[in-house]
């Protein structure tokens, strides 16, 4: 790590070491799944999609984010997409090349943030959309499907990026990788209408296995992330076995009802952090956000509120699409609720990747949390 992650992040943790229990994990892989799993129930680390890629009126330029104008800080977590990377495309389904999400996943890790990687990726049936909804899609590219092959293709394209995010010195970035999310709703082709649950499971699992197995990639933790919870049985459904997970999560959005926002929420992680407990996995809010965020006190009077009494690790707010200039879910610095944002940022349990409250998160020797 260089100087200024080591000044950003340098609390430690306790003496017990955790493993994943599907692969021998990099050094510094195995020290993040080590963090996340002490600092459960301490802090909550802050995330941005796309964050140091584009914003509110910018593309590309290097050490700029949103957040970080608005806040003074950049966040904790950094959320990326690589959907088009299948298709051996330049730029992914955002528009964001993939040359520069290499340079800005690198500066994250090296900033000593984390990096959580979804895929959008196209339907390997057709070549349309990860939204077009085929049925029998993921029955077609399992072993032995007629588009199998297809999907193996889009399979070695991902490891081959995954492999390039390395350091000069060739230390490998540490990926928290997200595939086939919000999969108990039924607007993916992986969605619960189109496969059945052994399905989705086979799928998931010849996914972790080719990355992790076939293709040696010991950098990667695998987060499982449905959309909102409402029970048990229904979230653990299509669970691929504990051995193919690390970090359990949701997505859900305030769309305007404030109070069913909070409602959701509550269930959710009522349901999500005490299945994480008897599992023993790394609970996090995978996607959230309330786009233009009209309520000026929305972060710290509603989003506060309902997650700080649950040990999740994570809050990752959806991306500001420089080409939608009404989708975005962190304030600019002229916004109604940039001071409720930064109120945000100060409050004791919140981490932003700005050393206020120092967290060394790939450090591997055993220091003590306050």
């Amino acid at each position: 790590m260089t100087v200024v992650a080591r000044h950003c992040f340098s609390l430690v943790f306790s003496c017990v070491f955790f493993h994943a229990t599907a692969a021998d994990l990099t050094p510094e892989t195995a020290a993040l799944l080590n963090t996340l799993k002490t600092i459960r129930g301490k802090h909550i680390l802050v995330g941005h999609q796309d964050a140091t890629a584009y914003g509110i009126d910018w593309s590309g330029e290097p050490n700029k984010s949103d957040m970080k104008s608005t806040s003074g800080a950049y966040p904790a977590v950094y959320g990326w997409d690589v959907g088009h990377l299948e298709l051996g495309k330049a730029a992914n389904l955002d528009n964001v090349p993939f040359d520069l999400m290499r340079t800005r996943i690198v500066e994250a890790y090296q900033r000593g943030g984390i990096n959580t990687v979804s895929w959008h990726l196209d339907n390997p049936v057709n070549g349309r959309s990860a939204w077009d909804t085929t049925r029998n899609t993921v029955r077609q590219i399992l072993p032995g499907g007629e588009h199998h092959e297809t999907y193996r293709g889009y399979l070695a394209k991902l490891a081959d990026f995954f492999k390039s995010l390395e350091t000069e010195d060739g230390t490998a970035v540490p990926l928290v990788f997200r595939p086939f999310h919000e999969h108990t709703g039924s607007w993916f082709w992986w969605g619960a209408a189109f496969c059945t649950p052994a399905e989705y499971i086979a799928l998931w699992r010849y996914t972790v296995d080719y990355l992790r197995t076939d293709r040696g990639l010991e950098n990667l933790l695998i987060a499982y992330s449905s959309s909102t919870i409402d029970t048990k049985e229904g979230y653990l459904e299509r669970y691929p076995g504990d051995e193919y997970v690390d970090i359990l999560g949701f997505d859900d959005y305030c769309m305007g009802d404030e109070a069913s926002y909070v409602n959701r929420m509550s269930a959710s992680l009522n349901i999500l952090t005490a299945i994480a407990k008897e599992k023993d996995k790394v609970p996090a809010i995978t996607e959230t956000g309330y786009e233009q965020i009209p309520n000026t006190k929305w972060f710290t009077e509603v989003l506060y509120p309902t997650i700080t009494e649950y040990p999740v690790v994570w809050v990752l707010f959806w991306r500001n699409a420089i080409n939608r200039p009404n989708h975005y879910y962190i304030p600019y610095p002229s916004h109604p609720a940039a001071e409720d944002f930064r109120e945000f940022h100060r409050l004791p349990k919140i981490l932003f990747g700005d050393g206020a409250t120092p967290l060394d998160i790939y450090r591997t020797a055993p220091i003590d949390i306050p």
